[in-house]
């Protein structure tokens, strides 16, 4: 089998290896079978669709839609590294699964409208398939209403004409979204379990997300109800594309 490439941009190695180890859990690949390469330390480099089954983007720091003048290089620079991939995955139809960062990414190449007004404190939300999401193989095993963990500063307010909507929530429109047939992105945390989310709030907890003294809420808040059928996304991604 040929490998899977995740791309990561976390410059906090805690948090960094702690994503990478639950997406090796959650896809069920080995370290062998999951390339790491982090934006954050270097550039991406040219990348051989052909070498790989698939890539996955977990999520960072970074915000598609802040403002120009306050992207920081590294940020300038692995945007620049995710619009030249993406010039490649879309035309072919590579398969392709980003998670939180992966959304904006994905949404700002194919012009989506990414803006704070769906910002999503940190949480357990219910979401919700559309039709086209029933109908989707990654997520036809799971029920109509799942769980989810979510919390974003940035959201898609409008989709593309080439995208299609997989899965919406009550506060936040585009949870996921597919272009082509192969193609896929999600708002929510399809990698994360308690645990994950519990090493992040702490990680993050002055970046801006939610107010110091909330620490303790945000911590309850994912612990409110149980998230049990999203990391099935990405063990479905693998049984799919796997080659």
């Amino acid at each position: 089998m040929k490998p899977f490439l995740l791309l990561a941009t976390r410059p906090e190695d805690v948090p960094a290896d702690e994503e990478y180890a639950l997406f090796l859990r959650f896809t069920g690949l080995d370290e062998r079978d999951l390339h790491r390469v982090r934006l954050e330390a270097g550039p991406l480099g040219d990348v051989d669709l052909d070498a790989y089954s698939g890539i996955f983007v977990g999520g960072g720091p970074f915000n598609a839609s802040d403002p120009v003048q306050s992207k920081s290089a590294v940020q300038r620079r692995a945007e620049a590294d995710f619009a030249r991939l993406l010039d490649q995955v879309v035309p072919r139809d590579f398969p392709f699964f980003g998670a939180c960062y992966g959304i904006g990414t994905l949404g700002a190449h194919e012009g989506a409208v990414i803006d704070r007004t769906y910002r999503e404190p940190i949480s357990v939300v219910t979401v919700s398939r559309t039709a086209a999401g029933a109908a989707d193989p990654l997520l036809a095993d799971l029920p109509d209403e799942f769980t989810a963990f979510v919390g974003h500063k940035e959201a898609i307010t409008r989709l593309p004409p080439s995208a299609t909507l997989l899965a919406t929530s009550a506060a936040c429109p585009v949870q996921m979204f597919r272009v082509g047939h192969n193609v896929y992105a999600t708002q929510f945390h399809p990698e994360c379990d308690v645990d994950g989310m519990t090493t992040r709030i702490r990680t993050y907890a002055r970046h801006g997300y939610f107010a110091p003294e909330e620490l303790d809420l945000t911590l309850a808040a994912v612990r409110r109800e149980p998230v049990t059928h999203t990391g099935r996304i990405l063990r479905t991604f693998v049984e799919r594309y796997a080659r």
